[in-house]
């Protein structure tokens, strides 16, 4: 017998209320007034926006806090085909560097909010108060995806205090999620929702693949599952569809190795993801069983 209720999974599926979404907004319009206050970076080719499950519209209430990218086109990171350079490609070595450019969005930061700044490995903290919620404000230099003819799709890139290389693909992921939501009749976006608060009941009761599954992992999961599962008369109904497609396609790498993430500009399972198939297979049977559904 289901666990929850088609009313429950209604709830989840729904976008977060109109105050929470005006706390989110009121964040996010802080730091572009940070920003912008900024003489330093006035100098500068920036521009502020929303990214991650807030922009994308599938955050839950569980998501607390709101991702807000600050980006520089003056000097951008960079990969293309075997042999380029960055002279053959036809651009010059750059004169404003990364570590620079994080430094002066922290100067920004902390004169706007005080010390309500705490910088992170990847992004500065911003702390909630009554009129907005938590923002994580990460800086970015464009990232340029060159193919052989020098043409070259735009991302975003950054170097964490650590050392480590993120490329996130904003746009593209943006674009590709709203054109299945819309090609799924609203639900793509609706089973992410579920299926993140379903993560978050789980994590709760102590869940361990829940405990290793991200909600970006998730909504990757959800946006590769074919159209043709999504639209039935009821949430649960879909839920089930996509549930079903994941566990019998996520048993070997062969199965879904070639899945990408939402902006299809990378693959969901190669390289130095922090996740694994099996550790996403392990998941999907997981939700199955803890929602109560029968074989």
């Amino acid at each position: 017998m289901m666990r929850f209720t088609e009313d429950q999974l209604a709830r989840w599926a729904a976008p977060p209320s109109q105050t929470e979404r005006d706390r989110m907004d009121n964040a996010e319009r802080a730091v572009r007034n940070a920003i912008a206050a900024s003489d330093a970076l006035k100098a500068r080719t920036v521009s502020v926006f929303a990214q991650g499950s807030y922009r994308n519209r599938v955050n839950v209430r569980q998501d607390s806090d709101v991702d807000v990218a600050v980006l520089c086109t003056d000097t951008f990171f960079w990969e293309g085909p075997p042999g380029a350079t960055l002279h053959s490609l036809g651009y010059v070595d750059a004169t404003y560097h990364f570590p620079d450019f994080r430094r002066e969005v922290g100067e920004a930061l902390a004169s706007h909010f005080g010390s309500g700044v705490t910088p992170g490995d990847k992004a500065f903290d911003i702390k909630a108060n009554s009129y907005r919620v938590d923002a994580d404000v990460a800086p970015f230099f464009e990232h340029r995806r060159f193919d052989g003819a020098g043409s070259y799709l735009r991302g975003a890139e950054m170097w964490t205090r650590s050392g480590a290389r993120t490329i996130n693909w904003p746009e593209q992921h943006y674009a590709n999620a709203v054109a299945k939501n819309d090609a799924t009749g609203r639900s793509f976006k609706g089973c992410v929702r579920i299926l993140k608060t379903l993560r978050y009941a789980m994590l709760a009761d102590g869940v361990a693949s829940a405990a290793a599954t991200t909600s970006f992992l998730v909504e990757c999961l959800v946006w590769n599952v074919p159209n043709d599962q999504f639209g039935n008369a009821t949430w649960a109904s879909d839920i089930r569809h996509c549930l079903a497609f994941l566990y019998n396609n996520t048993r070997s790498h062969e199965d879904c190795g070639q899945w990408g993430e939402v902006s299809e500009l990378k693959y969901l399972f190669h390289g130095q993801q922090p996740w694994t198939w099996q550790g996403a297979h392990s998941f999907v049977a997981d939700c199955w069983d803890y929602l109560g559904f029968e074989p």
